[in-house]
């Protein structure tokens, strides 16, 4: 499963219905060859919410509507349809759409109906069926039907972005059952999470885009289905959507206590930099801070020692995912495992995190980090069966030894480490020769560039550059513009990059677009190293299979081995909690779920909003 920003879209709930023949029955009666149809579908185990529930346990139902949130996006946009790869896609586009189904914050993997009103799925889970709702409309008025599901579907497939290939590769064909339910049917093999995935699909209307192409970029607001709708932009630097008044699902009871701002602006900015001053001067409301050092030293201004904006840390209990220098495997240079491990051994965390971070961050030592998913002992007598077949293909590490990376900590332990890299070098036939790394045989000179989107990295690369130029290497650091970054990266025109992989507490298809052979060479895809390796792809099945959450997370964990060892990246840090700053206007849940801050779940505070104004008129007289 895939979970997106904190403005991501898609959480509803089956109540209950009637079936037109056979009134009084309730709809989760249903069947379909034999197949009762329910509210609901778990990964594994069972689900949290049973029919009827009245709203999730982590929103206020009674949040009030009404009320504008200013936010922001960095860079530029030039196109609506997000679902291709050409151009820079706005924000706030998510909010248009709906899904079949969506899944909770407070669940490891677990999806209630949202276009669907019912989901079938047999006991092998060899196709799933979806009734939609009758009541499901576009925003002109038109229902959605079966040949939406269809339609976008298949367009996403043959026309959209190559990550929905990967995603949705394991479906043998998609059909119309009857008038309200569509059928997929899957290729042979297990794959448990296929129906929870086909559940995420957006849907999108036929008849809009009949006359449309869909290939291209465009700035037509879309037609959607979903809370909001576009209502002004200006490209590059603006987008407004605004609350669907007749919006169709909104009572849904997962819809309760979501979606309670009226409109929402973003306006765009160049870098961070200048974004932030943004904040600071009241030109939006509610930032998420990514930069340790501001966090640390940036907030420290009048309005934030005045009340006027509160700076908080709220705990999450999620998956941190890997965030990392990424090696570019498809460079030469970098296919030598020898060599991307040395190079690890230049990156000082531990004075990265005293000197710039101010002690904020956890070093990242997993693919998984900060989930019961994280391979962070010795393997268990399941993992070593799992991985014993693969012996003498795969590192013998992975059998015996806990995967940390190298530990820094200043000039001496630096020295350690760079020694420890000259070995490895040289090993990997790289000498020194007048003051420069070359390859002993070719003469080659070892250099490489890191490439940034943002200046801030600047600070953190260049001390590693300097660590490594004292190993005789040379690296260059430059920094690009967004558009160009996005170009370079789906292309693969890169030596390394700071990127990153979030994860879920269910990891599934998602990962053979992440480290699968066949995304290795697809351009627009997310396996940005390039790995291809039979037994990861081997071990990617056994997660994608996997019957139970133990067995889940034995292959997960297997998974993670491979990854560490393969020393693919130089793991970065995370964090174990949400950094948010925000103008006093707003009030929140008192529950925050495992997946962390639910921004969709905030409202405008009719008292606050007043006394902040209040405050605010003070303060400029």
């Amino acid at each position: 499963m895939i979970i997106t920003s904190i403005l991501r879209i898609g959480r509803s709930l089956l109540t209950a219905t009637l079936l037109a023949s056979a009134p009084m029955v309730p709809a989760w009666a249903e069947s379909l060859e034999g197949v009762k149809g329910k509210h609901g579908l778990a990964m594994h185990g069972d689900l949290k919410y049973a029919p009827g529930f009245s709203h999730f346990d982590y929103v206020n139902p009674d949040a009030p509507k009404g009320g504008t949130v200013r936010l922001h996006s960095i860079g530029t946009f030039d196109n609506f349809n997000t679902f291709i790869i050409k151009g820079n896609g706005a924000a706030g586009t998510g909010f248009i759409y709906n899904s079949l189904m969506s899944g909770s914050a407070d669940e490891a993997f677990s999806q209630y109906g949202e276009l669907a009103e019912l989901v079938f799925v047999p006991e092998d889970r060899s196709w799933v069926a979806f009734k939609l709702r009758k009541e499901a409309k576009w925003h002109d008025g038109r229902p959605v039907s079966v040949d939406d599901v269809i339609w976008s579907f298949n367009t996403l497939i043959e026309k959209g972005s190559p990550f929905y290939r990967f995603y949705y590769g394991s479906v043998a064909k998609v059909s119309k059952a009857s008038k309200q339910i569509v059928r997929f049917d899957f290729k042979p093999g297990e794959n448990r999470e296929l129906p929870l995935i086909l559940g995420q699909l957006t849907v999108l209307p036929k008849h809009y885009w009949a006359d449309r192409d869909f290939t291209t970029t465009t700035l037509e607001p879309p037609l959607g289905s979903g809370p909001y709708k576009i209502k002004s932009f200006e490209a590059g630097r603006f987008v407004v959507i605004e609350r669907v008044r007749d919006y169709w699902g909104k009572d849904l009871a997962v819809h309760k206590g979501n979606y309670n701002f009226d409109s929402i602006r973003f306006d765009y900015y160049r870098d961070n930099t200048i974004a932030l001053e943004a904040f600071k001067a009241g030109e939006y409301d509610y930032r998420s801070e990514n930069s340790s050092k501001a966090w640390a030293t940036a907030y420290k201004f009048k309005a934030v020692e005045q009340g006027l904006i509160n700076k908080e840390e709220i705990t999450h209990n999620r998956s941190s995912g890997m965030q990392a220098f990424v090696f570019n495997t498809r460079r030469k240079i970098f296919r030598d495992k020898r060599l991307r491990q040395a190079l690890a051994y230049g990156f000082d965390f531990e004075w990265s995190n005293e000197n710039l971070f101010h002690g904020q961050y956890a070093r990242t030592h997993s693919f998984f980090s900060n989930s019961e998913l994280a391979a962070i002992e010795l393997p268990s007598p399941e993992e070593l069966k799992l991985l014993s077949p693969y012996k003498g293909r795969i590192p013998n590490e992975v059998f015996t030894k806990v995967y940390q990376a190298p530990r820094g900590g200043g000039p001496r332990q630096i020295r350690k480490n760079l020694r420890v890299a000259g070995k490895l070098l040289e090993t990997a036939g790289w000498t020194v020769k007048d003051g420069r790394r070359v390859k002993a045989t070719t003469g080659e000179v070892l250099e490489f560039e890191v490439l940034l989107v943002s200046p801030l990295f600047e600070r953190i690369v260049l001390p590693f550059a300097k660590n490594l130029e004292k190993l005789g290497i040379k690296v260059s650091v430059r920094t690009v513009d967004p558009s160009q970054y996005r170009r370079r990266i789906q292309t693969f025109d890169f030596d390394v990059i700071v990127g990153g992989w979030g994860q879920s507490l269910s990891p599934g298809n998602e990962q053979r677009n992440f480290w699968g052979s066949d995304a290795a060479d697809l351009e627009g895809g997310r396996n940005t190293i390039g790995i291809k390796d039979p037994v990861i792809d081997a071990i990617i099945e056994k997660v994608i299979s996997a019957p139970s959450r133990k067995d889940l997370i034995t292959a997960v964990k297997s998974l993670d081995r491979l990854l560490q060892w393969g020393h693919w990246v130089i793991p970065h840090w995370h964090a174990k909690y949400d950094r948010v700053a925000y103008w006093t206007k707003f009030g929140r849940p008192k529950i925050t779920p495992t997946q962390g801050n639910q921004f969709t779940t905030w409202w405008v505070d009719a008292k606050r909003n007043s006394a902040l104004k209040g405050k605010l008129a003070s303060a400029n007289e």
